[in-house]
C-alpha cells in the first residue's frame, strides 16, 4: 500500500514525543489523575460476569474463562461451563487453553529480542535463514526479496492459508523446509499488501532456531515466558497436567463433540502456545508496561521501546465505516497489522492492540487498550469461538460504565511558557515581533495587523475573559488552551518548531461553544 495512503489513513495516531528544549529537559510521561479509577472499573464486574455467561450459554461454548487487566495486574477473573466435560472439569483462571494464532506475538517478540541482540535485522531477506528460499519463483521477476519483516507483517505474499495452517501445527522442521525446496505459491508479490499467512509465522519459528542453534519454544520459554513468571505455559499439550489441560470441541448436531488435540511442531509458532489467564495475564501487564515512554530503567525481558514497536501498525489490514459497538454506538475504524499483533484505532481516537486465536476446539483472543492501561482476555473451548466480539463489548462496557478517562499528557515546560507568553500579546499583538517568541516563518504566513483584528473580533464576541485554562498538550510540541468568555468561550491553538527551545510556528485562534 503507498505510503501517502498510510500516512492520511494513520494520521492522528497518538505519538509521544520526548521535549529537546534545553530550558527543560525532564520528560514527564502521561498519568492517570483519577484516584479511584480502580474502584470504579470494580463496580462493572458484575455486568461483565453476566456479559460474559449470557455469551458462552447463548453460543454453546462447553468452556469459557476470562480476565481483565488494569494497570500491570490481574484484578478480575471468571470461569463459565467446563474445561473438561467428561470429568465436569470447571474452567477457571488456572485452566489451560490453547490460544490458537495469539501465540503469534511470542514468536514476533522474540525475533524483535534476537534483532536487539544483533543477532538478526527484520530486513534480512529470509534466504539468508532458509537457503532453499533464495530461488522460489515468485509471481514477476521484479519482485523484491521477501524479509523477515514482510513474515512479521503478513506482507510475503504468501496466500491466506486459514483452515489449512491449522492442520500443520504437529509439522517437523524438515516438512516445513520440504515445502521451500519444492516452491511456494504466491498469492502477491512481497511488500504489496496485507495477506494473513500461518506459515509466515512458523517460517519465523525455523528463523529462530537457526539463529539460536534452539528450538523455538525452548528460546521463548527460557528468555520470554520463564522471565515473566509464565509456569503453566506450554507448547504440547502432553506436557500439561490432565486436571487442568482444557479439551476442544465442536457443536454439531445439538451436541459437542470433543476434538483430537494435535502435538507440538513447527508450526506451534504461530498458534501452538497453551497457557492459562493467569499466566497470560503477566504477558499482557508487559505489553501495558510499556506504556507511557519513559527514563525507568528497562525490568522486563524485551525493551518497552520494541513492545511498542511491536504494537505500532505496519500494514493496513481493512476499514469498517459501519462497525457499531453491541449498545448501537456507531464507531468505524480502521485495522492494521504490527508484528504479530493486531491493531484497531475508532473514529474516537480509541486504540486497541491484540490479536485473536482460532483452531479447531478453540476461540481465544486479548486486547489491550494502552492509552487507559487496561486489557481484556478470553478464551474458550468450542471451535473457532469468537471471542474477539465478546471482549469489544466488555471493553466498551468497563469503559462506558466506569467512565474511567485515558492518560493525561502533561504539558511540557515550553508550551506552558510559550502559552504564558502568547496569552499577554493577545488580542492587541503589541510589540508581538519584538517579543522573540516565534519562529522565522511566523510573519511571512501571518500578518501583525490582521492577527490584530480577527483576534479583537473574536474577544468582542467572547465578552470578558474570566478564565484562561492550561495548556492541553496534544504532544510535547503542539497543544492548545482555552479561555473562558462571559459570551463565548475562545480556543487557541499552537505548534512549536523542532528548534531548542521551540518558537511558535504556527497559530489559531477560533470561538468555540460554552
Amino acid at each position: 500500500m503507498a505510503h501517502n495512503l498510510k500516512r492520511i489513513i494513520l494520521a492522528g495516531i497518538a505519538g509521544i514525543l520526548f521535549c529537546s528544549s534545553s530550558i527543560a529537559q525532564t520528560y514527564k510521561p502521561p498519568v492517570f489523575t483519577d484516584p479511584d479509577r480502580l474502584k470504579k472499573i470494580e463496580a462493572t464486574y458484575a455486568v461483565i460476569d453476566k456479559i460474559y455467561k449470557d455469551y458462552a450459554d447463548q453460543n454453546h461454548f462447553p468452556g469459557l474463562v476470562y480476565g481483565i487487566v488494569v494497570d500491570g495486574k490481574l484484578v478480575h477473573s471468571g470461569g463459565v461451563g467446563y474445561a473438561d466435560l467428561a470429568n465436569k472439569t470447571e474452567a477457571n483462571s488456572q485452566s489451560d487453553f490453547r490460544i490458537a494464532s495469539m501465540s503469534k506475538s511470542f514468536t514476533a517478540m522474540a525475533i524483535l529480542k534476537l534483532r536487539d541482540e544483533g543477532k538478526l535485522k527484520l530486513d534480512d531477506p529470509v534466504y539468508l535463514y532458509i537457503p532453499e528460499a533464495r530461488n522460489m519463483k515468485r509471481l514477476t521477476k521484479d519482485a523484491p526479496p521477501l524479509t523477515i519483516r514482510n513474515l512479521l507483517t503478513h506482507t510475503a505474499g504468501y496466500p491466506e492459508d486459514n483452515p489449512w495452517g491449522d492442520r500443520q501445527l504437529a509439522n517437523t522442521d524438515q516438512q516445513l523446509i520440504a515445502l521451500y525446496k519444492k516452491g511456494i505459491s504466491f498469492s502477491n508479490d512481497p511488500g504489496l499488501g496485507y495477506e494473513y499467512s500461518n506459515l509466515g509465522f512458523a517460517t519465523l519459528g525455523y528463523i529462530i532456531k537457526k539463529v539460536t542453534g534452539k528450538p523455538y519454544q525452548q528460546y521463548i520459554t527460557e528468555n520470554i515466558l520463564k522471565p515473566l513468571g509464565m509456569t503453566h505455559t506450554y507448547y504440547e499439550y502432553t506436557k500439561v497436567p490432565k486436571p487442568l489441560l482444557a479439551n476442544g470441541y465442536r457443536w454439531l448436531d445439538g451436541q459437542w463433540v470433543k476434538q483430537p488435540m494435535l502435538h507440538d511442531g513447527s508450526y506451534g509458532a504461530m498458534g501452538g502456545m497453551i497457557t492459562t489467564i493467569e499466566d497470560f495475564s503477566k504477558y499482557v501487564a508487559l505489553h501495558l508496561a510499556a506504556w507511557p515512554p519513559r527514563d525507568d530503567a528497562e525490568t522486563g525481558p524485551v525493551k518497552r521501546s520494541s513492545i511498542r514497536e511491536m504494537q505500532y501498525p505496519w500494514d493496513i489490514s481493512g476499514f469498517n465505516t459501519n462497525f457499531r459497538m453491541a449498545t448501537g454506538r456507531y464507531a468505524p475504524f480502521v485495522a492494521a497489522y504490527c508484528y504479530g499483533l493486531r491493531y484497531r484505532k475508532y473514529a474516537d481516537g480509541t486504540i486497541v492492540v491484540g490479536h485473536t486465536g482460532g483452531l479447531p476446539g478453540f476461540g481465544s483472543e486479548w486486547s489491550v487498550y494502552p492509552e487507559y492501561g487496561i486489557g481484556v482476555i478470553s478464551f474458550a473451548n468450542l471451535t473457532y469461538a469468537n471471542a474477539g466480539s465478546i471482549n469489544v463489548q466488555v471493553a466498551d462496557t468497563l469503559l462506558r460504565l466506569s467512565g474511567v478517562k485515558p492518560r493525561q499528557l502533561p504539558p511540557s515546560y515550553i508550551l506552558t511558557k510559550r502559552k504564558n507568553e502568547l496569552v499577554k500579546l493577545l488580542p492587541a499583538w503589541e510589540n508581538a515581533k519584538a517579543s522573540g517568541i516565534f519562529a522565522q516563518n511566523f510573519f511571512m504566513d501571518y500578518f501583525p495587523d490582521k492577527l490584530k483584528a480577527e483576534a479583537t473580533d473574536i474577544y468582542t464576541k467572547a465578552g470578558k475573559i474570566t478564565d484562561v485554562s492550561e495548556v492541553v498538550p496534544e504532544n510535547q510540541m503542539r497543544g492548545y488552551f482555552i479561555m473562558t468568555g462571559e459570551q463565548a468561550n475562545i480556543k487557541v491553538s499552537f505548534t512549536l518548531t523542532p528548534e531548542n527551545p521551540g518558537l511558535i510556528q504556527e497559530y489559531h485562534i477560533a470561538l468555540v461553544s460554552k
